[in-house]
């Protein structure tokens, strides 16, 4: 992804880390969570959006990846960049308590990553 003037200013983690992103890759889970995910996908990517919190809440780290959340139209959309500077769109919940028990589920956060590495 180029870089462009607003990133350049910004100072969250996604914002530092979005210039450098070099690919992305898409969970079958997300197809499956959200009908409408490429359009969700190409929000979260849209640089006029890097400031807002609701967009790119950093969550945690595991392992070499960042974990961050995405609240769009009443989806929590779950997504990770690694060390490469990939990105991984993993999962989308409607419901605040699945979404939550996903985050705490750092073996699944894990396995799908992985699964998209190979």
């Amino acid at each position: 992804m180029v870089e462009c003037q607003m990133c350049r200013g910004f100072n969250s983690r996604f914002g530092q880390l979005r210039p450098s992103i070099e690919e992305y890759k898409v969970s079958k889970h997300l197809t499956r969570d959200v009908k409408n995910s490429a359009e969700l996908i190409d929000k979260i990517l849209a640089c006029e959006h890097t400031c807002s919190s609701e967009l790119h809440k950093f969550e945690k780290k595991i392992d070499d990846f960042s974990v961050f959340r995405a609240k769009i139209d009443g989806a929590h959309i779950v997504y990770a960049i690694d060390a490469k500077k990939i990105l991984f769109f993993l999962r989308a919940f409607r419901n605040f308590s699945d979404y939550m028990r996903f985050l705490d589920n750092e073996k699944e956060i894990k396995e799908i990553v992985h699964s998209l590495k190979a």
